[in-house]
């Protein structure tokens, strides 16, 4: 179930991220040991995330997920390993907010992207999706609440 979309500015934020290029069947195999990489890094050099754990793709999935994994932070880290800056873009979306199972995250974005054509917007293909709920603290799936970001065009 999505909210109402609405259109919004968002801000640029720095990121600390791990870049991924993966099919979509293995998404599960790669997220958790990327986030763990991110965490770590983040507390081996002091800091915490200063925002929900998100996925940023860099065009719409085709046999492979183009995307990067990561958090916003306060300010730049030191890069280690996989982990670098990154940043989530200032740009014009459509953003609804999704409550409910992972596995159906594809039928929520479907429905926004129904939502997006019907206004005839400008798509980019690129779109980006944070994790307000973090699964080890909201124990029932069907709870879970993830934010769509559809960036579009002038």
């Amino acid at each position: 179930m999505n909210t109402k979309p609405s259109i919004v500015e968002t801000e640029e934020r720095p990121t600390a991220v791990i870049h991924l290029v993966i099919p979509g069947r293995d998404m599960p195999k790669y997220m958790d040991p990327a986030i763990q990489e991110i965490l770590k890094t983040l507390t081996d050099q002091g800091m915490q995330p200063s925002g929900p754990m998100f996925s940023y793709h860099h065009r719409r999935p085709s046999d492979t997920f183009d995307f990067e994994i990561g958090f916003p932070v306060a300010k730049a880290i030191i890069p280690s390993g996989r982990v670098v800056n990154g940043t989530l873009p200032g740009e014009k979306v459509v953003r609804t907010v999704y409550q409910g199972p992972y596995e159906q995250l594809g039928e929520a974005w479907g429905e926004l992207q129904g939502w997006v054509r019907e206004r005839k917007l400008v798509e980019t293909g690129r779109f980006w999706e944070s994790y307000l709920s973090n699964p080890d603290e909201v124990k029932d799936a069907k709870e879970y609440r993830t934010e769509l970001n559809w960036v579009i065009g002038e």
